[in-house]
């Protein structure tokens, strides 16, 4: 599991806030004309066209993170894999569309609508007739009831990793007919609608065993337009083959096969035809946009700026700087012959490395880069359980001091997506429950900022005195970092254990100059600068005008002097970030973050950690006051997002039981009105109330949504309907490869 990318179902279902009843929470319309859902911020890319130009036949390689350990997505270790995988080879009763809303699925549902509301709520299923599992047994009330009683929460030999909606379900019955199932609740579940999606067989979900055990490796009985055919865990593949009992449009390929690729590895396995989709970071769509004749067109780069429309480090391959390569040449013809063949040695290993680099970037050439939004975004996370931030006017101060706009340009503008900042915690921009309930808080106001701190009781400082260097400029060393070198000034590495050794990341010296990064330089590496990815790498700009001066640059108007105190201890901050290859992005946002904070006299200390302890040891255990992290978005917020906003309780051993509230911030108004949000039948009044507690969430501050998460995928040029799916749920039997001739029609983010 990503600390920055983690599935949105298997997620929410097993993963707060003080009230602030001074703050106004704006007035919401209801949906029709006047509906703030709006349209999603990015439209997908994914090089649609009509099936009758697509080919009959092929086979399409896909780049995974791995093999999946279970093939039941009911199961705490599913991942992204099972997800595709059950998308492909199992029943959904909804998926949904380009906007992020459910919408009925015709291959398994005729119909489905509540027809009964009182004395209890009965949905009515109406099934496809021709829908068939793959041993020829028709779909039906068994299949239904059989994953409800394993999923209700009852039996705990079944082990289940969420129940949300199940454990409402009273019983579920045979209606008029074999192609009825009538579904009595024994309270009413506004998220209806996200149940038996997927659906397993009767054969899965009978038994603890079959539902532990017998899911895990294999799936014998399947009902989509592919079949599980083979797994293969020592080289890392799964195929599925076109399911010949499939009543539905056939699919056009003939087989899918998924194969596990580390994500470092993807441009190679790309060029040498190991796969023909892959999710990738932004330097290695940078590399790809180089080698592709997109850059020489209206697409690709188009409306991109910095490092990708530039061409960056990459962009004449591995090769020297001119001054190194003079130095080298040099050497190489100099006297000293034991230096000049040691030279020489590796002049040759450089020229291989040239040679395989743009051996690579020729085949590259048969790639495009597909951009959209994952319906996920990330968030500057505040811990309010104890220390300055358990007060609500220090978390709302924070926030004040962010400039929302101009985090979200930085991740997003370089890759050509829209920088919108995303204004609900509970949904995004085009599905039916977002509203910006930003107002609720309030934009950037370092006045406000300021006061709010000073109402909190946290006074100026006197200014440093003269001779004295802050911690974390320039006369600080740093501990090595990942690479083996020296890190940042001023930020520190934990080990894999978690041990802090963290330092202050930046500071205002006595003559008021701002001191940022490791000698001034806003990113750690060359290599920082062209690899700001997908909350994993991802581009950075040359900067925004005055988010990181050179040394002797004069400190903003109104820039702390000194430090912030209360009762004789300053105003500092733990700043947990990740440390790993994949996660510059996040640090590169963290760091402009502190320069933001410094303004208004907020210290902060940047912790990097391990990725591997980042989630487990730091964020759900509460090892940290600031951090970064992303959530997923869900067409069901009532059901799904309640767990991470639900009020900290405390639990039988004494513990605090925080679900998935890792900010440790919650009310009863929002565990109310989410209590409200899922016992509602009427859907304009469930996404009414939902924008009420995202309003009041906005209002306690602790957690401060930033930008939607950018989704990048390689994809072979001949091939149509897949790529950046954007909300949408995958069509798989639409994917195939386009007829010699046959053109793909413009996908939004193409027109951009």
């Amino acid at each position: 599991m990503s600390h920055d990318g983690l599935g949105v179902r298997a997620v929410m279902r097993s993963v707060a806030f003080l009230t602030a009843g001074a703050l106004a929470v704006p007035l919401l319309s209801a949906c029709g004309e006047d509906d703030p859902a709006g349209k999603p911020v990015a439209g997908q890319d994914i090089a649609p066209a009509d099936r009758s130009l697509l080919k009959d036949g092929g086979t399409l390689r896909w780049a995974v993170d791995a093999v999946p350990e279970t093939f039941n997505t009911f199961q705490a270790d599913a991942d992204q894999a099972t997800t595709r995988i059950a998308g492909a080879v199992l029943p959904s009763m909804y998926r949904l569309d380009s906007s992020g809303r459910p919408q009925l699925n015709p291959d398994y549902l005729e119909s489905a609508k509540v027809v009964e509301r009182e004395p209890r709520q009965v949905v009515l299923y109406k099934l496809n007739q021709q829908a068939v599992w793959s041993d020829g047994r028709e779909i039906g009330a068994a299949d239904f009831a059989a994953q409800w009683r394993a999923l209700s929460g009852k039996d705990s030999a079944y082990w289940t990793a969420r129940n949300a909606g199940y454990e409402r379900i009273a019983k579920i019955e045979r209606g008029a007919n074999d192609l009825e199932v009538r579904v009595t609740f024994s309270r009413a579940y506004a998220d209806w609608k996200s149940l038996f999606s997927p659906l397993y067989p009767k054969q899965v979900m009978g038994t603890p065993d079959s539902f532990n055990d017998g899911a895990r490796k294999r799936l014998k009985v399947t009902a989509g337009p592919f079949a599980l055919k083979e797994i293969d865990r020592e080289d890392g593949e799964v195929t599925l083959t076109r399911n010949p009992r499939w009543w539905g449009r056939p699919a056009k390929l003939s087989a899918l096969v998924l194969r596990a690729v580390p994500r470092d590895e993807r441009t190679k396995a790309l060029a040498e035809n190991k796969v023909d989709v892959a999710e990738i970071d932004a330097a290695q769509s940078q590399r790809i946009m180089l080698a592709s004749d997109d850059t020489r067109g209206d697409r690709g780069a188009k409306g991109m700026s910095g490092p990708l429309a530039q061409g960056g480090p990459y962009a004449h391959g591995p090769g020297l700087p001119p001054a190194k390569s003079l130095r080298s040449w040099a050497i190489a013809h100099g006297s000293d012959e034991k230096a000049a063949d040691k030279e020489n040695s590796a002049r040759e290993k450089r020229r291989d490395a040239i040679a395989e680099y743009t051996a690579e970037q020729s085949a590259l050439r048969d790639f495009a880069v597909r951009r959209s939004l994952e319906p996920a975004f990330t968030q500057l996370a505040l811990n309010g359980s104890d220390g300055p931030l358990s007060d609500e006017r220090v978390r709302r101060a924070i926030a004040r001091a962010l400039d929302r706009e101009e985090l979200a340009a930085l991740v997003l503008k370089p890759l050509g997506l829209p920088a919108v900042p995303v204004g609900s915690h509970l949904a995004l921009a085009g599905q039916a429950a977002y509203a910006d309930n930003s107002g609720a808080l309030g934009g950037k106001d370092p006045k406000e900022a300021r006061a709010l701190l000073a109402d909190a009781g946290w006074e100026q400082g006197p200014p440093l005195k003269e001779g004295k260097k802050a911690a974390g400029s320039e006369g600080e060393k740093g501990e090595k970092g990942e690479k083996g070198e020296k890190g940042e000034k001023g930020e520190k590495s934990e080990d894999k254990g978690g041990s802090s050794a963290s330092s202050r990341s930046r500071s205002s010296e006595d003559d008021g100059t701002y001191i940022v990064g490791d000698d001034n330089k806003p990113y750690e590496t060359d290599e920082d600068r062209a690899n700001l990815a997908q909350d994993g790498k991802q581009f950075a700009p040359g900067g925004a005008p005055g988010a990181y001066a050179p040394q002797g640059t004069p400190a903003p108007a109104g820039a702390a002097r000194g430090p912030l105190t209360k009762n004789g201890k300053t105003l500092t901050l733990r700043f947990v970030l990740p440390s790993g290859p994949g996660t510059e992005s996040l640090r590169t946002v963290g760091r402009r973050i502190a320069v933001m904070l410094d303004r208004i006299g907020i210290r902060t200390e940047i912790s990097k950690v391990a990725d591997a302890s980042y989630f487990k040891d730091h964020i759900a255990n509460g090892q940290y006051d600031l951090a970064l992290y992303s959530w997923p978005t869900s067409a069901y917020p009532a059901t799904d997002a309640r767990p991470i906003y639900a009020k900290p309780v405390p639990a039988a051993d004494g513990s605090l039981s925080v679900e998935q509230n890792y900010t440790r911030v919650g009310t009863d108004q929002v565990d109310q009105l989410f209590d409200e949000a899922i016992a509602t039948l009427d859907e304009s009044k469930t996404r009414s109330l939902i924008r009420k507690a995202d309003a009041r969430i906005w209002a306690a501050a602790g957690s401060i949504p930033l930008y939607q998460r950018p989704q990048l995928v390689a994809a072979r040029k001949n091939l149509a309907n897949v790529g950046a799916f954007g909300f949408q749920t995958p069509v798989y039997e639409d994917m195939g490869f386009l007829k010699k001739g046959a053109k793909t029609s413009a996908s939004p983010a193409s027109r951009e």
